[in-house]
């Protein structure tokens, strides 16, 4: 509970460079007099001028400074909760404001508003229009609850009830919602563009691959028939997929068939030796008639012999290169084969690779084919560049894939979230519960006022009036003085459900000139008897320019005057 003590204020309004100071708690009930234009109803705008910054009556805050002075305007309110003592200065020419807790002025960094959302959501925890309906009934510039709008009825409720977070967060949900609309809008936008830069990063590596296979095709002499052998398999690549492991099992003898290759090559050289060493031989018999050893001569009968061994020599020799021939032949085949088959199975994994374009959807599959063409072809030269970008842009892609998966995921909590929030959810349950206890109340202080009708608010705070004679009535149908006593009711229910709650609770409660056109001598009787049946917690200041009469029915009453054309208290 907010139990206000003391409010000073000078050069406001009609009052002058002195300052006027009010008790707020020393009585339980005072009246205020004076005649119109004293200053009486100063009151109600330096407490609303001290705590939210602006007037009661609706003035601009240059306004509210003393015309004659035209300076120095100052507002002092001392209040406290629980057991902290606060103390509220603002002033206007120069401007000020100033917060203390305890005598100790607390930290002035922020700029004025934060100060000033700090003194109502966490010191007062009440708005200026929470205030102003609970505390103070006024008259000319005052809106009582009954002629604000539905939406406006339901705020003030709101904030009665303690519920008024549901709306902000509500207030703040829209705004967190529009912006992720908004998120998911450019998200998108930026996915499309990802993925056309990866489109597009593909088709130039597809022909960096092409501008390699012509490099191949240019610098090897098998280019063409593994040209062919790969055109070949190109139109067969879905039939020949599964046949490429068998492929791979008949190249496992290469190096072997290689070796024995040489082998046999070097056998021919071999052979070739011992070929020319006979040639030679045969020409040293037919050129020469003596022993190349011995030196002795050679009759004819043993160099033909010796001819002939030769010769026949000669003529193994060739059969041998001619068989070894067969199987050089044979080798270089099967090698040939090999490397053909090997040239097979590159082919179709390409083919594979190529056919299987949603390189853009799968990056771990782009990768994969890329890695196949570095292992069997080598890698190209000029294609580092634009794999990197491809890559980068691929991880991008995938966090951006993410946080479209998470912004999916926000958005069903924010539907989820509205659902709780709309008018037909926590609220609206809160408010279903109270309802009947406020009609309650409401009923009860109406016929403390002797006006006997039945005022129901349904949940949406639109009122439906019954006569006795069940005869259905608004708001707008009853006189100034009977719709004085259903805001006065409305008013004390309020009061009633903050402390309740006690959410907007206060021991402070000013009637502005509540007697003076729009209740009767009954109604002012049975308005007093409800005065003094409040709590002794409460501090109620009746403010009149015709309430003479009344002072014997008031605990204390303060008169105020014009003294040289300021108002003052009169002594």
């Amino acid at each position: 509970m907010i139990n206000f003590k003391k409010v000073r204020w000078k050069n406001l309004l009609s009052s002058g460079n002195r300052f006027t100071e009010i008790e707020l708690d020393k009585h339980q009930t005072t009246l205020i007099l004076g005649e119109n234009g004293a200053g009486k109803s100063t009151l109600l705008d330096a407490l609303c001028f001290g705590l939210y910054g602006k007037g009661f009556r609706n003035l601009k805050k240059d306004l509210l400074i003393n015309s004659i002075n035209e300076k120095e305007l100052v507002v002092e309110i001392e209040f406290s909760i629980g057991k902290k003592n606060y103390k509220v200065i603002r002033g206007a020419k120069p401007n000020k404001f100033e917060l203390y807790i305890n005598d100790t002025l607390i930290n002035q960094d922020a700029t004025m508003k934060d100060y000033q959302e700090h003194l109502e959501k966490n010191v007062l925890k009440m708005s200026y229009r929470s205030f102003t309906q609970v505390a103070i009934l006024g008259s000319a510039n005052f809106t009582p609850f009954m002629q604000l709008k539905a939406v406006e009825r339901r705020k003030l409720v709101e904030d009665l009830l303690d519920i008024s977070i549901f709306s902000t967060m509500q207030d703040i949900l829209k705004k967190k919602i529009s912006n992720h609309t908004v998120e998911v809008r450019e998200t998108n936008h930026e996915t499309e563009i990802m993925e056309e830069r990866i489109n597009g990063l593909n088709e130039q590596l597809n022909a960096l691959r092409e501008n390699r296979d012509a490099k191949i095709k240019q610098h090897e002499k098998t280019v063409d028939e593994t040209q062919d052998n790969i055109n070949n398999l190109m139109e067969k690549i879905d039939e020949k997929t599964e046949n490429v492991v068998e492929k791979k099992s008949t190249i496992t003898n290469k190096d072997s068939t290689e070796d024995r290759l040489k082998q046999i090559i070097d056998m021919e050289k071999q052979l070739e030796t011992a070929r020319k060493k006979a040639v030679a031989d045969i020409e040293f018999y037919q050129n020469h008639d003596n022993c190349p050893t011995c030196k002795q001569g050679l009759d004819h009968e043993h160099k033909k012999k010796c001819i002939k061994e030769k010769e026949d020599k000669v003529t193994e020799i060739k059969t041998a290169v001619s068989t070894l021939d067969i199987q050089v032949k044979e080798l270089h085949d099967e090698i040939q084969r090999i490397n053909d088959v090997q040239g097979d199975i590159d082919t179709i994994q390409k083919e594979i690779g190529i056919l299987q374009s949603e390189i853009l959807s799968n990056q771990k599959f782009i990768k994969k084919i890329q890695g196949e063409i570095e292992t069997l072809q080598g890698e190209l030269q000029d294609n580092g560049d634009v794999q990197d970008k491809i890559d980068d842009s691929e991880e991008k892609l995938d966090i951006l894939h993410s946080k479209k998966e998470n912004l999916v995921e926000q958005g069903h909590y924010f539907d989820i979230a509205q659902t709780l929030l709309r008018d037909q959810g926590v609220r609206q349950k809160i408010i279903k519960q109270y309802v009947p206890i406020m009609n309650k109340m409401i009923n009860k202080y109406l016929a403390q006022l002797e006006f006997y009708v039945g005022f129901e608010l349904d949940e949406s705070f639109e009122e439906t009036i019954k006569s006795r004679f069940r005869d259905v009535f608004k708001y707008d149908n009853f006189s100034q003085g009977e719709k004085m006593r259903i805001d006065l009711s409305l008013l004390f229910t309020w009061r009633s459900v903050a402390r309740m709650k006690n959410s907007v609770n206060t021991n402070l409660l000013i009637l502005d000139e509540v007697f003076d056109s729009s209740l009767d001598t009954n109604g002012t009787d049975d308005f007093l008897k409800l005065l003094n049946s409040l709590t002794e917690k409460t501090n109620a200041f009746i403010i009149s320019h015709k309430g003479d009469a009344l002072y014997d029915k008031f605990n204390d009453v303060i008169r105020f005057e014009k003294y040289k054309n300021f108002s003052r208290v009169a002594d």
